[in-house]
C-alpha cells in the first residue's frame, strides 16, 4: 500500500509541475497598474511643460510622436491578454487534467494490468514455457540464468533433478551441491546428491555417495532413497545379507502405495536367491530416469563387467551377476555363453566351480 501512494504522490507532482503554468493569469506589464495610462499621463506633461516654456515646440511634437507610438503598442498588447472567462477555462483544464490523467492510467491499467499477481518464480517459468521448445534448450536457458545468478537457489533446486534425468549426472551433483548450499540442507536433498554420485559412477555407489546416503539417513531416518541405496552399497560390497536386511526393513516401513515398493521388491529378490544380480537397473530407476535411458545405462553396465570378467575370470559373484543381468534382460543365449566362458574360467578353482554351478542351477541357467 504504500508503494502505491508513493507512486500515485510522484504522478500527481509531475502532472502538478506540468499544468500548474495553465492556471496562472498573466503578470502585469507594469507594476502601478497599465502602460495605456502611463502614456497618457505623459501626453498631459508634455503639454504641461511647453505651456510653462521648460521644452520647445520641436521637442514637444518629438516627443508626442514616441510617446504616441509607445501607446498604440501598449493598447494592442493590452487587447491581446486573456479575460477571465479565458483564465477560468484554462485553469478548468488544468484541473481536469490534474485529476483525470491518473484516473485514466488506473481505469486501464486495472482491467489489462495485474496488480495482485504474485511473483512468477523460475520454476514455473520453466514448467510453463512453450512445449515444442526442446528440454535441452530450456535448460540452457536456466543454465544461462544461473551464470549470471549463481546464488539463485530455487533455481538450482529446478535445474538439478532435469540434469539427472538427461543422465547428465555429474552437473546434476554440482547442481544438488549447490542446492543444499544456497536452500539448506534436507535429508532428500542429500539423497538426491547421493544418487547423482552413483550415476556419474555408473550405477557404483562410491564411497562419496555413500557418505551422503548416511547424512540423509542422520537427517531423516525414513528417507527411503537413501536406505534403498545403501542397501545398494551393502550388495555391492558383497554383503547381502546386509543388502536384504536392509532392504526389508524398508519395505516394512513403506506405505502400501508407495510407487518405489516393486523396485525394492525386485532388488530383494535379486539378493534373495543366493546369486547377486544387476540391481544397477534399480539404481537407475531411483535415479528418475526414462525406460529408454534406464535400458541405455543398464547395457553400459553390464559389458562394462563382461570386459572386467575376461580380465579377472575367478570373480564367481561377478559370473553370476552377469548372468542373472542378462536373464533380466531377456538375453538367454548369452547367459548360456557367460555360463559356458565362467567355467572354462574357473576350472581349475573347484570350490569357485562348485559355487557357481550352485548359483547358475538357481538362476535356471545350469544346462
Amino acid at each position: 500500500m504504500t508503494l502505491w501512494f508513493v507512486f500515485a504522490l510522484m504522478t500527481a507532482g509531475a502532472a502538478f509541475a506540468v499544468l500548474w503554468p495553465l492556471g496562472r493569469s498573466a503578470r502585469p506589464r507594469t507594476p502601478g497598474g497599465s502602460e495605456t495610462t502611463v502614456y497618457r499621463d505623459q501626453l498631459a506633461e508634455v503639454g504641461r511643460d511647453v505651456d510653462s516654456g521648460l521644452i520647445g515646440a520641436p521637442e514637444a511634437a518629438a516627443a508626442r510622436v514616441e510617446i504616441g507610438r509607445r501607446l498604440l503598442e501598449a493598447a494592442d498588447a493590452e487587447s491581446h491578454q486573456p479575460q477571465a472567462s479565458k483564465l477560468w477555462l484554462r485553469r478548468a483544464v488544468a484541473v481536469v487534467a490534474l485529476a483525470g490523467i491518473p484516473l485514466l492510467a488506473l481505469a486501464i491499467y486495472l482491467p489489462l494490468g495485474s496488480p495482485r499477481l504474485p511473483d512468477f518464480p523460475l520454476a514455473e517459468r520453466v514448467q510453463s514455457a512453450d512445449a515444442s521448445q526442446p528440454l535441452e534448450n530450456l535448460v540452457a536457458q536456466v543454465e544461462s540464468h544461473l551464470e549470471k545468478n549463481p546464488a539463485d537457489g530455487r533455481g538450482w533446486t529446478v535445474l538439478a533433478p532435469v540434469l539427472a534425468k538427461l543422465g547428465r549426472f555429474d552437473d546434476a551433483a554440482r547442481a544438488y551441491r549447490n542446492v543444499i548450499a544456497y536452500v539448506g540442507e534436507t535429508g532428500d536433498r542429500r539423497a538426491d546428491l547421493g544418487a547423482a554420485i552413483a550415476g556419474a559412477a555408473n550405477g557404483i555407489v562410491t564411497a562419496d555417495a555413500k557418505k551422503e546416503f548416511e547424512r540423509a539417513v542422520a537427517l531423516n531416518p525414513q528417507e527411503a532413497k537413501a536406505r534403498f541405496f545403501l542397501g545398494m552399497a551393502a550388495e555391492q560390497d558383497g554383503r547381502s545379507a546386509d543388502a536384504a536386511k536392509i532392504w526389508q526393513a524398508l519395505l516394512a516401513d513403506a506405505p502400501a502405495d508407495a510407487q518405489w515398493r516393486d523396485t525394492v521388491q525386485q532388488a530383494l529378490a535379486q539378493v534373495g536367491g543366493g546369486a547377486p544380480g544387476p540391481t544397477q537397473s534399480a539404481v537407475i530407476a531411483a535415479s528418475g530416469m526414462s525406460e529408454a535411458d534406464s535400458s541405455a545405462m543398464i547395457h553400459k553396465m553390464v559389458d562394462r563387467l563382461a570386459t572386467r570378467l575376461k580380465q579377472n575370470g575367478n570373480d564367481v559373484e561377478g559370473w553370476l551377476r552377469l548372468a542373472r543381468a542378462y536373464k533380466v534382460l531377456n538375453e538367454p543365449e548369452k547367459s548360456r555363453a557367460v555360463r559356458d566362458d565362467a567355467r572354462r574360467a574357473l576350472e581349475q578353482n573347484e570350490a569357485g566351480l562348485r559355487q557357481l554351478n550352485e548359483g547358475l542351477k538357481a538362476l535356471g541357467v545350469d544346462g
